[in-house]
C-alpha cells in the first residue's frame, strides 16, 4: 500500500531535481582540457562531504551499516531498517529511563519553547548510540513509516461502520523520546541552541509533535528546520499545515506562494512573485501548476485548463495536481477532455490517488454516482489523507441521498484540513437539505470566513438567513454576495471599497441576488427598497442600464448596511452592477443576461406594484413587455386585462408610449 509520508521524502528530492532540470543551460563550448579541468575542480553540493568533520568522521565509520539500513528502508522494510542503530533494547531503555517533561505540552506553548527545562537533565542521553545525525534521521522516519503503515492496517474499511478515524500512530512517543533525549545531549547549558544539529531532526520532532496536535510548539521547531537546511521542501510542506496566515532565499518564495494558493490568498503581488519565479525556472511542472491553481482560484476556468492543458503536453506522465485539473473540467463539462484525462491516469498509474479521483469524476460526470464513490473510496485505501475524495465523495452521497454518509466525508475532509471551505459549503448544504437552518448556517459562515470573495458562498448564508425569518441579516449577507461577484468580474486587485463608484454603476449583478434582496425587502414592508432592487435586477438584461437612468436609485441603494455612507473605506474590493432599466429600448445595453427568470419575475412584480400606486400606464408597459418575454405570459395578459378595465371604469385613457 503506497504511504503518503514515504512519498512525501521522495517528492522533496524530485522537487529539487525538476527546479535544478528547469533552470536554462547556458549554451557553452568548453574544449577537452577545459572540461576535464571543470569536472577535476568542482563538486556538486550533493555529492561532498559533511562539513562538520565529527559528523564526517560518525558517517564515514557506519557506511556498510548505513547503506544496509538504507536498502532496508528502499524494501519497506521499515522496523529492520530502524534495528540497525536503534534495536529494540535502546528503544525500550530510553522509554523506561526517561519520564515526560516540558518538551510537549498539550496546551499552547510559548514562541520560545525548548525541547526540556534545565533542570530535567538526565542520563537518557548516555543511552543513546554514537551515530550521526544521518543514521539517527533514518532510523526515527523510518520506525515513523512503520507506525503510519501500521495505523493505515489497523484501520477498518473506508466509511465502514466501525471506521471513526480514531487510530493512532504508536511510534510517535518512542521517536518524541528519543529526540528528546538527543536534543538534551547536544544543548549547552545556557541557550537553545542545538550544537551541531543539521536540521533533519528539529523537523522530524516538528512532525511528530504535529500529528500530536501540539501544533504551536511544532511551528516553532520546523522553523528551527528550515532556517537550518532551508532546502527541505518537506519542512515548508509541514508547516504549511499548520500557518494560519502568510505574513529571502528561492524557497521561502515558493513557500509564500503555495501557502498563499493553500489559503485561498491570490493578488496581484502574488502573481508578480510567480512570474519571477518561471523568468528563473520556465519549463517547473511546480510552478507552471502553481499559475494553473492562480487562475483556478480566481474562477478562470478557460485559463487554468489551458495551463493545465499546456502542463500535460510539457509532462505527459506527471500524475500530481490533475485531480484538480479533473474538477476544471467537470465544471466546464468537457466530458472528451475529462475522458481523456482519465485514460492518460489509468496508463500511466491506476493505483494513484489522484488518477482515482479522476476517474471517480468522470464516473460523476456521467451521474453513475455508484461507480463514482467506489473509486472515490479507493482512492482513500490508498490514501487516507486525501481532501478531494473525502469532499468528492460527500458530493457524491448527496445526490445519491445519502446524508448520513454525506456528513462524516464532510467531517472526515474538515479533519484532514481545516482549512478547506468546500468541506464546510458541503456540510452546510447537507443539513440544509435535512432543514436544519441553524446548523446550516454556520458551516456556512465557515465556509464564507474561509473565501471571502466568493459570492456563493454568502448567497447560502443569506438563503439560510431569509429561511430562518431573519430578513435583515440576510440583506446583509446578500448585499456582500454582490460584492464579491463584482471582485471576480473587477480582479482582485481592483482596489478597496473607496476607489468605488457609488452604488455599483456601470457594473453587471447577479438578477437572482438582485430579486431575492428585493423580495426580502417586500417581506419586511420596506416597498421603496423593495422596487429599487426590482428595478436593478431588470436592468441587468441590458447590462445594467444607462448611468442616467441608475442615479435614480440614489448613492446608499447598494451599501451593505442602510445607516453606511456609500463610498466608505473598507476591505471589501472590486464593485458590483447597478442601475435602472432603460424603458426607452430594450437590449441596448453591452453584456446583459438578456431576459431570465428572474427578471421575468421581477418586471411582474414591478407591473403589480405599479397597478397599487395606481400608475396604469407603467403598468401596462411592463405587461406588455412581459407578453413578449415569453414568460409569465397568462399572468401578464390577465394584468393587462385588469389595468384596462381600472381605465374604462376611471374614464381615463392609456397613455401613448
Amino acid at each position: 500500500m503506497p504511504l503518503l509520508n514515504a512519498r512525501k521524502d521522495v517528492f522533496t528530492k524530485r522537487q529539487n531535481a525538476e527546479l535544478l532540470d528547469a533552470i536554462p543551460e547556458p549554451e557553452t563550448s568548453l574544449g577537452d582540457s577545459q572540461l576535464s579541468d571543470a569536472t577535476s575542480t568542482s563538486i556538486s553540493p550533493a555529492l561532498a562531504l559533511n562539513a562538520d568533520p565529527v559528523e564526517a568522521a560518525l558517517e564515514a565509520r557506519e557506511i556498510n551499516r548505513y547503506l544496509l539500513a538504507k536498502s532496508f528502508f528502499d524494501c519497506r522494510e521499515f522496523d529492520r531498517c530502524a534495528a540497525v542503530f536503534l534495536p529494540d533494547s535502546t528503544l525500550s531503555g530510553v522509554l523506561t529511563s526517561k519520564e515526560p517533561n516540558n518538551a510537549t505540552p498539550k496546551g499552547k506553548g510559548k514562541g520560545k519553547a525548548t525541547a526540556t527545562a534545565p533542570s530535567a537533565r538526565t542520563s537518557t542521553g548516555e543511552l543513546l548510540p554514537q551515530i550521526s545525525q544521518r543514521s539517527l534521521f533514518l532510523a526515527l522516519y523510518a520506525k515513523y513509516i512503520s507506525g503510519e503503515k501500521s495505523k493505515d492496517e489497523e484501520a477498518e474499511m473506508v466509511m465502514g461502520p466501525q471506521d471513526i478515524g480514531a487510530c493512532i500512530n504508536k511510534q510517535l512517543l518512542t521517536i518524541s523520546r528519543v529526540l528528546e533525549a538527543w536534543f538534551e545531549q547536544r544543548r549547552p547549558e545556557e541557550g537553545d541552541e542545538i550544537e551541531g544539529s543539521q536540521g533533519w531532526l528539529e523537523y522530524l520532532y516538528g512532525m511528530v509533535l504535529a500529528r500530536e496536535k501540539n501544533e504551536e510548539l511544532a511551528m516553532y521547531w520546523l522553523v528551527r528546520s528550515v532556517h537550518l537546511c532551508p532546502m527541505n521542501w518537506g519542512c515548508w510542506l509541514e508547516m504549511t499545515g499548520l500557518i494560519s496566515r502568510v505574513e529571502d532565499n528561492i524557497v521561502s518564495f515558493m513557500f509564500h506562494i503555495h501557502t498563499s494558493l493553500e489559503l485561498y490568498q491570490h493578488d496581484a503581488n502574488l502573481a508578480n512573485s510567480l512570474d519571477q519565479l518561471l523568468s528563473i525556472f520556465p519549463t517547473s511542472s511546480f510552478l507552471l501548476t502553481c499559475d494553473a491553481l492562480l487562475s483556478y482560484h480566481a474562477k478562470d476556468l478557460v485559463a487554468a485548463e489551458q495551463h493545465f492543458s499546456r502542463i500535460l503536453s510539457l509532462h505527459p506522465r506527471r500524475l500530481d495536481s490533475l485531480d484538480h485539473y479533473s474538477n476544471i473540467l467537470y465544471v466546464m463539462n468537457a466530458r472528451p477532455k475529462l475522458a481523456f484525462v482519465a485514460h492518460l491516469c489509468s496508463s500511466v498509474d491506476k493505483f494513484r490517488p489522484e488518477s482515482c479521483v479522476v476517474i471517480g469524476n468522470y464516473y460523476s460526470l456521467l451521474s453513475l454516482h455508484e461507480k463514482a464513490v467506489q473509486y472515490f473510496r479507493r482512492a482513500l485505501m490508498l490514501d487516507r489523507s486525501c481532501l478531494s475524495a473525502w469532499t468528492l465523495m460527500g458530493h457524491e452521497y448527496v445526490e445519491l441521498k445519502n446524508t448520513h454518509a454525506a456528513i462524516e466525508s464532510y467531517r472526515r475532509a474538515v479533519d484532514v484540513n481545516r482549512r478547506d471551505y468546500r468541506a464546510w459549503y458541503g456540510l452546510g448544504q447537507t443539513y440544509e437539505v435535512l432543514e436544519m437552518h441553524a446548523y446550516a448556517l454556520w458551516y456556512y459562515k465557515k465556509a464564507a470566513g474561509l473565501r471571502p470573495w466568493d459570492g456563493k458562498m454568502w448567497m447560502a448564508v443569506g438563503s439560510c438567513l431569509q429561511r430562518m425569518g431573519r430578513n435583515q441579516d440576510g440583506i446583509k449577507a446578500l448585499k456582500r454576495a454582490l460584492l464579491a461577484e463584482s471582485y471576480y468580474e473587477t480582479g482582485s486587485d481592483a482596489g478597496g471599497a473607496a476607489g468605488m463608484p457609488a452604488g455599483f454603476r456601470g457594473m453587471h449583478m447577479d438578477p437572482e441576488i438582485l430579486l431575492q434582496i428585493a423580495s426580502m425587502y417586500d417581506n419586511i414592508g420596506e416597498e421603496d427598497d423593495a422596487k429599487a432592487y426590482m428595478e436593478m435586477c431588470v436592468a441587468q438584461e441590458d447590462g445594467g442600464g444607462a448611468a442616467g437612468d441608475s442615479s435614480q436609485l440614489g448613492d446608499s441603494s447598494i451599501a451593505i448596511h442602510n445607516d453606511s455612507p456609500p463610498a466608505e473605506a473598507s476591505d471589501d474590493e472590486g464593485g458590483g452592477g447597478g442601475g435602472e432599466r432603460s424603458t426607452a429600448a430594450r437590449g441596448t445595453g453591452d453584456g446583459g443576461t438578456g431576459v431570465t427568470a428572474a427578471t421575468s419575475k421581477a418586471r411582474m412584480w414591478l407591473a403589480r406594484y405599479a397597478m397599487r400606486t395606481e400608475d396604469y400606464g407603467t403598468a401596462n408597459r411592463l405587461a406588455g413587455e412581459l407578453c413578449q418575454d415569453g414568460v409569465e405570459v397568462e399572468e401578464a395578459k390577465a394584468l393587462i386585462r385588469e389595468v384596462r378595465s381600472r381605465i374604462e371604469a376611471s374614464g381615463m385613457s392609456l397613455p401613448t408610449t
